[in-house]
């Protein structure tokens, strides 16, 4: 007979779990300073059997840089015994191996580089993608959105004012990014593009690169103490919440669903119908026609009143509004005691103030006076 066993519980299986993680992870620790060594001659003397060749198309616009630049990109092949021709007819870039190429990936590599050059990145960093810790990505961004002008607005946001989103995204994930019509390139370490594929693809979905920058700059952080390496850093990320701000516009006109019944509408009446209920059906056709010139009648007659009226409003004289006559107040029924005021002056004015007297004796000088009697 088997042995009962109690079921785990929810935190030991947690802690079994992460025992196991940590037992594994110690497996995958590199240490410091340890390189792959090259791929040389003497790890494969003897060659390749078959010839291996890639090919790509190149807009126009450039077909004069692939030309200028073309002598760079044979002797950076050449190294590894690639063959690279430039058809300009065509339009077309194709790499193959020769009977020296020892590295199978080289033509790997070779067809990476002329997919970057298509794409408008410069030689002097598409020349990178020929080294090993080095790889490339392509993201596809012109069929994530509908609308152009959505489209346009998205790219230009993972760009930044002055390129300082991409910049910024660049030195964070060590990789080289080049946005360039409906798709963005990307060149550097394999940790580096998966997260600028994701900032990209996230970017495309309508979530600012801002939130997954800062998450960036934060596990950067983190990466840099040893005691955390084994741990969780759930607690220490940002947690952006979704806020949906634009609220649904209500419609002008609100149609009301009438209840669900399991039988048809009433059919409506027909003329014949109504003709049956009034009796009119079996009228003759005279008394029809009579019937209906007299309703004509009426009719004509309602709208010949009707466009009188409306002459004869022209001459109606409009109505005049009643003049306001201004009625002077009555004086004030309180008697004013006027000998009381008279009484008042005329103590103010025997009061010695400084002022003339009321009634000032004129001075004549003894001149004057001689001169007056003369002449009397």
């Amino acid at each position: 007979q088997q042995k009962w066993h109690p079921p785990l519980t929810k935190e030991a299986i947690q802690t079994k779990v992460l025992q196991r993680y940590l037992d594994e992870s110690q497996l995958f620790t590199v240490p410091d300073g340890w390189k792959e060594p090259a791929f040389t001659k003497e790890d494969n003397p003897k060659g390749l059997l078959e010839e291996s060749s890639f090919a790509t198309l190149f807009p126009k616009y450039r077909e004069a840089y692939l030309k200028e630049c073309w002598p760079l990109v044979q002797k950076a092949l050449g190294d590894s015994h690639i063959k690279a021709t430039l058809d300009l007819i065509e339009g077309s870039i194709t790499v193959c191996t020769t009977k020296k190429t020892f590295d199978p990936y080289a033509v790997v590599r070779a067809r990476d580089l002329i997919k970057l050059l298509a794409r408008s990145v410069p030689f002097e960093q598409a020349v990178r993608i020929l080294e090993d810790d080095m790889a490339c990505d392509i993201i596809k961004i012109g069929t994530l959105v509908r609308t152009r002008e959505r489209f346009v607005k998205r790219r230009q946001r993972l760009i930044g004012p002055k390129g300082s989103t991409l910049k910024a995204l660049e030195l964070l994930t060590n990789c080289y990014v080049m946005v360039q019509g409906n798709t963005v390139s990307a060149l550097g370490p394999f940790n580096g593009l998966k997260e600028v594929r994701k900032v990209v693809l996230d970017t495309m979905k309508n979530i600012h690169p801002i939130y997954n920058i800062k998450t960036l700059m934060i596990k950067r952080e983190l990466s840099k103490d040893p005691e955390l390496r084994l741990q969780s850093w759930e607690r220490f990320l940002p947690n952006f919440r979704h806020k949906n701000l634009t609220k649904r516009k209500e419609p002008k006109k609100k149609t009301t669903k009438k209840e669900y019944t399991p039988f048809p509408p009433q059919q409506p009446e027909s003329q014949i119908d109504k003709e049956l209920a009034t009796g009119e059906f079996f009228l003759r056709e005279s008394v029809k026609k009579r019937k209906k010139m007299e309703e004509i009648k009426v009719k004509q007659a309602e709208a010949l009143t009707k466009r009188q009226e409306e002459r004869n409003r022209a001459f109606i004289p409009p109505k005049e509004k009643p003049v306001m006559k201004k009625t002077n107040k009555a004086p004030s029924e309180a008697k004013i005691d006027i000998e009381a005021i008279k009484a008042k002056v005329r103590k103010a004015k025997t009061k010695k103030l400084g002022a003339p007297s009321v009634n000032p004796v004129p001075q004549t000088t003894p001149a004057y006076d001689k001169k007056k009697k003369n002449k009397g």
